[in-house]
């Protein structure tokens, strides 16, 4: 089989990787770089827990072919925290209680991160449409629009 190369940033490092040609995003960064916050639910792009912040836009990783992804730049889960300091929406989720069981958690993360970085201050309306594509059956949707509401006009500092 010919695999493809593919360079890319990823949570702020260079990658090069050479994998299948029809991978999708989500299988790449599972099984090729480890990045296990990336999870498959639907594989269809119907449930929102494979989303990716790429080139700073929400994507649903099943969706997107890893050759696709080529001199992109990804920030998954694992890239919010800095030097072992959450970012203030990270912070935010904990402290609204905006999770359960944690599934979905991930992708709400890069719903609201990557809203957050096109609109620092979000009304509740323009958060809800953001996580629109991300399912959660444990939790109302109510603390997860004040946790990403609350982080909203931070400055992004890390503690």
């Amino acid at each position: 089989m010919t695999e493809i190369s593919l360079r890319l940033v990823v949570n702020r490092e260079e990658v090069q990787i050479t994998t299948e040609p029809g991978k999708t995003l989500l299988q790449m960064l599972r099984e090729d770089l480890a990045l296990i916050s990336v999870k498959e639910g639907c594989a269809q792009g119907d449930c929102g827990s494979c989303i990716v912040v790429m080139n700073g836009q929400a994507v649903n990783a099943c969706l997107v072919l890893a050759a696709q992804a080529d001199n992109a730049e990804l920030i998954t889960l694992e890239g919010l925290a800095e030097d072992g300091h959450l970012q203030p929406l990270q912070r935010q989720f904990a402290e609204k209680w905006a999770f359960q069981c944690g599934f979905c958690t991930a992708g709400m993360l890069m719903s609201s991160f990557a809203l957050l970085q096109n609109n620092p201050d979000p009304t509740r309306e323009e958060i809800q449409t953001a996580i629109e594509g991300n399912l959660c059956r444990c939790t109302s949707y109510r603390a997860i629009i004040d946790a990403v509401q609350a982080s909203a006009g931070m400055d992004g500092s890390y503690e």
